[in-house]
C-alpha cells in the first residue's frame, strides 16, 4: 500500500482517525473529513504528518454531494487519484422512533448512508479505470439485528450493509473490492453516555470481557486492503463474540 492515497471520513476522532493513522503509519497519503470539528481534524492532520504521511483536510458535510465533489476533487489534485475510500462517517441517535423528528431522521440516513453513496459514485469511475481500488464501509453489529431505541442507525447501518454487498457485485469485475466492518461496542465518545453501571453490564454480555478500541478496528480495515483478491461482499462481525 506505500505510496497509496486513502480517503476517510469521520476522522476528527475515534474509529476515523485511528484508521487514518493506521495508513499514515505505512506512509500512505491520506485525504481526511469531518462534519464540523475542524480543530480536532487539524490535530488529526498533524500525527499523520509526524509519521511522515502527506494528509489532506477538509471539513464538510458528507452527506451533501457539493462538499463531496470539493473533497475528492482537491483529494485528487494533491495526490492524483484515490486508491481507498473508508466511509466512516456516522452518527447516532437515542430515542423511541415515536419521539423522533423528520429532521433527525434524515439527519441519521444522511450521515451514515448518503455519505456513503455521495463519496462512492465519485470515487468509482476512476477505480474503474485503474482496474483496483477498495471501498470498505464502517457498520454496525446493529444493522444486522437491530437496536431498540436506535431504530434510524439500525436501518441505516442495514441499508449500509446490503449496499455494500451490491455494490461488490457490481465492481467486481472490475477488480474492486468492496467490504464492511460491522462493529460492535467500540471504546469510542458515542459510548460515552453509558454510566459505569451501563458500561459494566454492557461489558458483561461480551464473550471477550472488553470493549472493543479504534485501532483493533483501524487494523482490521488496513488489513482487507491486504488481504486476497476473492475477498469482497463481506459485512465482517468485529465485535468481542456479542452477538
Amino acid at each position: 500500500m506505500n505510496g497509496k492515497t486513502v480517503l476517510v471520513t469521520g476522522a476528527s476522532r475515534g474509529i476515523g482517525k485511528a484508521i487514518a493513522l493506521r495508513f499514515a503509519r505505512e506512509h500512505d497519503n491520506v485525504a481526511i473529513s469531518c462534519l464540523k470539528n475542524g480543530t480536532k481534524l487539524e490535530e488529526t492532520k498533524k500525527e499523520a504528518e509526524k509519521l511522515q504521511s502527506a494528509c489532506l483536510a477538509y471539513v464538510g458535510d458528507m452527506g451533501d454531494m457539493a462538499c463531496c465533489r470539493e473533497f475528492v476533487s482537491l483529494a485528487e489534485q494533491r495526490f492524483g487519484h484515490i486508491d481507498v475510500l473508508v466511509n466512516n462517517a456516522g452518527i447516532s441517535y437515542i430515542g423511541l422512533l415515536q419521539d423522533m423528528s423528520a429532521e433527525d431522521w434524515d439527519r441519521v440516513v444522511r450521515t451514515n448512508l448518503t455519505s456513503a453513496f455521495n463519496l462512492s459514485k465519485l470515487v468509482i469511475p476512476g477505480m474503474v479505470l485503474r482496474q483496483a481500488g477498495h471501498i470498505i464501509n464502517i457498520s454496525s453489529v446493529w444493522g444486522n439485528t437491530g437496536a431498540s431505541c436506535e431504530t434510524a442507525y439500525s436501518a441505516a447501518k442495514g441499508a449500509l450493509n446490503a449496499f455494500t454487498r451490491a455494490l461488490a457485485k457490481e465492481l467486481a469485475p472490475s477488480h474492486v473490492r468492496v467490504n464492511a466492518v460491522a462493529c460492535g461496542a467500540i471504546d469510542t465518545e458515542m459510548n460515552h453516555f453509558l454510566s459505569p453501571e451501563e458500561l459494566a453490564a454492557l461489558t458483561d454480555q461480551i464473550p471477550a470481557g472488553r470493549l472493543g478500541t479504534p485501532e483493533e478496528t483501524a487494523d482490521l480495515v488496513w488489513q482487507l486492503t491486504q488481504s486476497n483478491a476473492y475477498l469482497t461482499g463481506q459485512v465482517i462481525g468485529l465485535d468481542g463474540g456479542w452477538i
